[in-house]
C-alpha cells in the first residue's frame, strides 16, 4: 500500500471513530408511579432490552424517577425527564400516562400499562394513537365477568362482592363499573369500597369488617401496590376470599389472580421503545392490548380459608402455588 493511501486512509478511520465517539447515546427516562422496591416489572423491561442489544451505559442511558405510590409527584418528576431532555419517557399506569402527557407534547411516551388509555384521553385511537403516546392496554372487556365466574367457581354460593380500588386514579373506573354490571348479571350484591389514601383505606377495611363481603377484589395500580401488605394483612385476618388482578399479589400469600401476564407487557414495551429509537413515530405504533393472561391460585390460602378449589380450575390454572 503506497504511503499516501495509507495515510488517507487513516485520516478517513480517525474521523469516523471522532464521529462514532460523539455520536449521542439514546436517553431514556422512566416515569414509574412505585417505589424502588418493586423491580419486577422493570426487570422485565431491562430483559427485553437486552435482547434487542441494548447495554446500559454503553449503547443505552437509563433515569428512573419513582413517584413511591404519591400521584401527586408524577408531575414534577415527568417535568424532570423533559428538562433532561430524554428521548423516549417510558411509564405505566393512568396517572403516570397523563403526567407524561401534560409534561410534553414532543418527547414519544411508551406506556408499560395502562387500564383504560381511550376512554381517559391518553389516546385518541387504539389504532392510531396520534400524538406523541403509545404503548399496551391491560384492558379488556370480558375481564371483569370472567373474575367473577372464576370466584363462583372458588366460592359457592356467594352472594356479594366488594372491590378495593384508587378512586383518584380515572383509569379504574370503568374496571369498576364492569365489574358492576358483571355482578348484576350474575345476581351478585355489588359494594364499592374505593379508597385513595391510608386513612380511606383503613375506614374502608373498617366497613369490610362489618360488612363481611363473600368475597373483595383488588384492582391493580400503584395504590394497591404501595399498600399490599395491609391489603394482604386484612384479607387473610379476617378471612375474606380476594381475586386480585396481578399474580405477585397471589405469590406473595393472596388467594388467586386472574389478568393480564404484566411482565410481558413490560418486556414488550422494550420492542416500541426500539422502534421509536430507530424512527418510528408513536402516532403510527397501535395501542397493543393484552393477549396473554394468567390464572394463578396458591393453595396454601384456599386451605386456610377452607375452600376447596375444583380440579377442572386447577387444570386451567398456569400457575398453582402449593
Amino acid at each position: 500500500m503506497r504511503r499516501r493511501d495509507f495515510i488517507k486512509m487513516l485520516a478517513i478511520a480517525t474521523r469516523a471513530a471522532a464521529a462514532a465517539a460523539q455520536r449521542k447515546i439514546p436517553r431514556v427516562g422512566w416515569l414509574v408511579p412505585t417505589t424502588k422496591t418493586e423491580q419486577e416489572n422493570l426487570d422485565e423491561y431491562r430483559r427485553g432490552m437486552d435482547a434487542l442489544g441494548y447495554q446500559e451505559g454503553r449503547t443505552i442511558e437509563t433515569t428512573y424517577l419513582y413517584a413511591d405510590g404519591e400521584p401527586d409527584r408524577l408531575d414534577k418528576l415527568a417535568s424532570m425527564l423533559v428538562k433532561e431532555n430524554v428521548d423516549v419517557i417510558v411509564t405505566f399506569s393512568t396517572p403516570g400516562c397523563l403526567a407524561a402527557k401534560r409534561a410534553t407534547s414532543t418527547i414519544p411516551i411508551v406506556f408499560a400499562a395502562s387500564s383504560d388509555p381511550l376512554s381517559t384521553g391518553v389516546v385518541t385511537s387504539l389504532s392510531h394513537p396520534g400524538g406523541n403516546i403509545t404503548g399496551f392496554s391491560v384492558m379488556a372487556t370480558d375481564l371483569s365477568a370472567k373474575r367473577l365466574e372464576l370466584l363462583k367457581m372458588v366460592v359457592p354460593g356467594i352472594r356479594d362482592i366488594a372491590v378495593l380500588w384508587d378512586t383518584s386514579n380515572p383509569g379504574m373506573a370503568l374496571r369498576v363499573h364492569e365489574t358492576q354490571r358483571a355482578a348484576e348479571q350474575l345476581n351478585v350484591a355489588f359494594l364499592d369500597s374505593g379508597a385513595h389514601d391510608l386513612e380511606g383505606l383503613e375506614a374502608t377495611f373498617a366497613a369490610l369488617s362489618k360488612r363481611r363481603p363473600a368475597a373483595l377484589l383488588v384492582t391493580v395500580e400503584p395504590f394497591t401496590r404501595l399498600h399490599r401488605e395491609r391489603i394482604l394483612d386484612f384479607t387473610i385476618k379476617n378471612r375474606i376470599p380476594t381475586m386480585f388482578e396481578d399474580a405477585a399479589m397471589v405469590r406473595t400469600g393472596g388467594l388467586i389472580s386472574y389478568g393480564p401476564s404484566i411482565p410481558s407487557l413490560f418486556h414488550d414495551a422494550a420492542g416500541y421503545v426500539d422502534r421509536i429509537l430507530k424512527g418510528a413515530r408513536p402516532s403510527d405504533l397501535p395501542v397493543e392490548q393484552p393477549t396473554r393472561f394468567q390464572l394463578v391460585i396458591n393453595m396454601k390460602a384456599a386451605r386456610s380459608l377452607n375452600l376447596d378449589i375444583p380440579p377442572e380450575l386447577l387444570a386451567r390454572a398456569d400457575e398453582v402455588i402449593e
